[in-house]
């Protein structure tokens, strides 16, 4: 129908859309060049015109309307949307904003760089985020929907739909469709979901990288052939993107943590170790002890009982060794003299209490750090050498009065990318809590409040790492501390507004 479509160029489609310049077509319709009214002003708008017959016309129209609430910087927006009819065809229409060309138009020119391939892949990661997070799929994720408006990079919406819904039609399909989608020879395709999102993109993340798709296997092995001349980590993130079952494939979040450096958290947690202590290795004793009432007199169980047994009595004598050596730390305290004043018996105390907490692997500590190789994960507002020693804090041993605050010794701004930083519309807030060590060193960090964009959440966690303080001091010492930093993204730049939180 192409000659069909270049003919309607300079028709006025429902009365108020003139189809200024044919730009392009796809499988299903073709999009011209208009203008959409935005109260008092024309603005260039592209339109996208699809045949359809009154069901799936019905369909489209509901999807649209839908896809114009949503929201985000890098989604391509709708504006209006109807029924009309053209030349005798019955045709639905979209309009949207126009962009200057996408990435199917680049790529037979030249690949992407690498830098170029990390700011696509931000980008569309960050909406993907966004759709999968509130139920929606895109559906079609490709280099001819990935676009350039401005300086913006911006992924088409008016393929956007429920997740769980039945994908298009058979005959609308192309290699960008996860194969579950695919109707070829299963009986029925299953329905969209976000795994089939991370399938495109892995596909449009090879071709925009190498100018070309994955290779298929051979029909007795399904699966893609991924160049290995594809960089780090653009070929880790496509082979777990083209995994052939879904469930395997990593999550839109897994790939931004591979992106940006950080190892992807599973999808299923792995078992902590069975035996954490010495007491279930003493139990199968008992079970052993209870074997000749059953007359059962196997070899092997014998075997295994007189180990268990040695086992559990040098562990005895280890622990007798340490109850013995133990009274020794007491004895030391009990010869202190008792005569002085109350209010001097503090230092002493706390001086015990630093000793113990800068040897970590002493007496019972050791015993816990044996025993339990896979500590439990440390919230960012616990620090991590108060959490057996309490008596750490020397904040609480001391009047208020006599804590001088701290002070920023250095801070970093987050680096954002241009286009990101001018696709903000107000304000982007993200809020981070760091715990800083008693030289004025961040030891970790955790955000509070993400906003609405991760992209701009994990610039802001990422900065905050970096940033150095002066310590708050009590008795002249600098002590732990804790501080909010509120980031807050604008079009003009980034301020960031530090408070100190504890002591």
């Amino acid at each position: 129908m192409s000659n069909t479509w270049k003919e309607w160029e300079g028709q006025i489609l429902d009365g108020k859309f003139q189809l200024l310049r044919y730009l392009g077509e796809s499988e299903r319709g073709a999009v011209f060049l208009t203008e959409y009214r935005d109260g008092e002003r024309l603005v260039k708008a592209a339109i996208k015109l699809l045949p359809a017959n009154p069901e799936e016309g019905e369909l489209l129209l509901s999807r649209w309307q839908m896809a114009a609430k949503l929201s985000h910087p890098h989604l391509i927006p709708l504006y209006e949307m109807g029924r009309s009819e053209l030349g005798g065809v019955p045709l639905v229409y979209v309009t949207m904003e126009c962009a200057e060309e996408n990435l199917a138009q680049v790529l037979p020119v030249r690949a992407l760089t690498p830098a170029e391939g990390r700011e696509m892949l931000v980008s569309v990661l960050d909406v993907l985020g966004y759709l999968h997070g509130k139920g929606f799929v895109h559906g079609h994720i490709k280099p001819a929907n990935i676009m350039a408006s401005g300086d913006q990079l911006k992924v088409s919406s008016d393929g956007i739909c429920r997740a769980g819904e039945s994908p298009d039609s058979p005959g609308m399909q192309d290699a960008y469709d996860a194969p579950e989608n695919s109707i070829g020879n299963r009986p029925r395709s299953q329905p969209m979901s976000p795994a089939g999102d991370v399938w495109s993109l892995g596909m449009t993340l090879v071709e925009t990288m190498t100018q070309n798709l994955p290779a298929a296997r051979t029909a007795e092995q399904p699966g893609l052939l991924i160049p290995l001349s594809l960089q780090e980590p653009f070929l880790d993130i496509a082979r777990h993107c083209l995994l052939h079952q879904p469930q395997g494939r990593w999550t839109v979040d897994q790939i931004a943590d591979r992106l940006e450096g950080r190892a992807p958290v599973p999808q299923t947690q792995s078992l902590p170790p069975a035996v954490r202590t010495p007491s279930p290795a003493i139990r199968p004793t008992a079970q052993a002890s209870r074997a000749p009432v059953k007359r059962r007199s196997y070899t092997v169980p014998i075997v295994v009982g007189c180990a268990l047994a040695l086992v559990a009595a040098l562990a005895w004598a280890k622990l007798m060794r340490r109850h013995e050596a133990a009274p020794q730390a007491p004895a030391a305290r009990v010869e202190q003299p008792v005569a002085p004043p109350a209010t001097k018996q503090a230092a002493p105390s706390s001086q015990a209490t630093q000793e113990r907490a800068a040897k970590p692997y002493s007496s019972a500590a050791a015993e816990e750090v044996q025993t339990s190789r896979a500590p439990a994960p440390v919230p960012a507002m616990i620090h991590p050498e108060t959490m057996h020693e309490e008596a750490t804090n020397t904040v609480a041993k001391f009047p208020a009065g006599s804590v001088m605050h701290g002070e920023v010794a250095h801070q970093v701004t987050p680096d954002v990318l241009q286009s990101a930083q001018k696709s903000i519309r107000g304000t982007v807030r993200v809020s981070v809590k760091v715990n800083v060590d008693r030289s004025g060193n961040v030891e970790d960090a955790e955000i509070e409040s993400r906003g609405p964009s991760k992209y701009f959440a994990h610039a802001a966690l990422d900065a905050a790492q970096d940033w150095k303080f002066k310590p708050p001091k009590v008795g002249g010492r600098g002590v732990l501390s804790t501080w909010t930093l509120r980031f807050e993204f604008t079009r003009d730049g980034t301020t960031i507004l530090p408070t100190q939180e504890m002591p």
